[in-house]
């Protein structure tokens, strides 16, 4: 059984969720921010670091859902052990009898089969700690929590989290209108970071919807920091928040910002989707690095350059096949004859519709958006034939 001491000082393990098949990106992430003991998981990736990392990683990571700080590890044999486990951490040294809780059980355990009776027993263990210390118990809160509490259970392993973010990290705050069906923009900055745009190719975002390629673009390209429009974390909430460095990382995080020129457009057959797709660049201040046209993607001019395309099509859950058919056929016949040179990357969970576009991609990458099971492809379109574009002499 291993306590770990969440008020001591100095370097302490970290883990950062993300979805399936990013793993790779946020670990690249971490790296550059300064994460020491790097180790990529599945759907996760754990470093080392202070309390000031936590805090930038906070702010500062754009393929991160959420980052954790574990403070007990330990076994249990029975509910009891489970219970008296939890109930021996120090809980009221950790926030206040005010602050509202909520849990979250991630269970792969024999011993337990339902997460919200584990989160019910941890629950009930840590608002008796806090009767026996503090004479009352903190309350649950599902909809405005300011605690959030982790249990992972493996077999009959636990380790017990505060989870620092709160709201997952793809809520960036700028997002004030959506279409159905969204794009995580965590998904969206890992889209970006894997086909290696960068602020010096022009990029198209022809099906923009809500405009998170489009949004999470400009922000890389000029390094702007997706935490800062959040109203809060977490770790706000936690009775060791340090105001001081907080702000000093935030200062230091914005002096980096830099405004380099990008060619960015966002465009959509729906003018209602461009109207909410620049409402949305307007709240994260990138509204004039990006050029917002309701023009639909069959009618997109020639570009005069190699330009980076991502596609985000419908996945088809509410069109016929034959509509759905039909529109990824557009789309690679848009891709061949208009496009030719430039880089495509299509992202979709519908991947019989991907045989339609008639394109062979050039790699092909399993993602997971939430529960959905995703395709990421890309397809590289040449000027004339294949042949002639490697070989210019032929």
């Amino acid at each position: 059984m291993e306590d770990l001491n969440p008020e001591e000082e100095g370097q302490h393990e970290i883990l950062v969720r993300t979805y399936a098949g990013l793993e790779e990106v946020l670990e690249g992430e971490i790296r550059k921010l300064g994460g020491a003991d790097v180790e990529r998981m599945v759907r996760a990736v754990s470093c080392s670091g202070d309390k000031g990392f936590m805090y930038k990683l906070n702010l500062a990571l754009r393929t991160g859902l959420r980052v954790l700080k574990p403070i007990k590890k330990f076994s249990f044999k029975s509910n009891d052990d489970f219970y008296n486990e939890i109930m021996a951490i120090d809980w009221p040294a950790l926030f206040d009898v005010d602050k509202t809780m909520i849990f979250d059980t991630l269970l792969f355990s024999e011993h337990f089969t339902n997460s919200m009776f584990v989160s019910q027993l941890a629950k009930d263990a840590v608002c008796d700690r806090f009767r026996k210390d503090v004479g009352r118990r903190p309350f649950i809160d599902s909809k405005e929590p300011q605690i959030y509490i982790s249990v992972y259970v493996r077999d009959q392993e636990v380790t017990i989290y505060l989870d620092s973010s709160g709201e997952s990290l793809h809520r960036r705050g700028y997002r004030k209108e959506m279409v159905k069906a969204p794009l995580s923009e965590v998904m969206a900055a890992g889209i970006l970071m894997m086909s290696g745009w960068t602020y010096h190719f022009p990029l198209i975002d022809p099906m923009c919807g809500s405009g998170t390629f489009s949004i999470e673009a400009a922000l890389l390209a000029n390094n702007i920091p997706p935490g800062i429009f959040r109203p809060g974390f977490a770790f706000e909430n936690w009775k060791d928040f340090d105001k001081e460095l907080f702000d000093m990382i935030l200062e230091s995080l914005n002096k980096r910002i830099t405004e380099f020129p990008v060619n960015i457009t966002a465009s959509d057959r729906s003018f209602t989707a461009v109207e909410l797709a620049r409402e949305n660049a307007r709240e994260a201040g990138v509204e004039d690095d990006i050029h917002f046209a309701p023009i639909p993607f069959d009618k997109q001019p020639t570009p005069e350059k190699r330009v980076f395309l991502f596609l985000n099509p419908p996945y088809g859950e509410r069109m016929q096949p034959e509509d759905i058919d039909a529109l990824y056929g557009m789309i690679g016949s848009t891709l061949k004859h208009t496009f030719g040179g430039s880089e495509a990357w299509l992202f979709t969970s519908n991947q019989e519709a991907l045989n339609q576009v008639g394109l062979r991609p050039s790699r092909k990458i399993k993602l997971f958006n939430g529960p959905l099971e995703c395709r990421l492809v890309r397809y590289e379109m040449y000027s004339g034939s294949k042949k002639a574009s490697k070989n210019p002499a032929a």
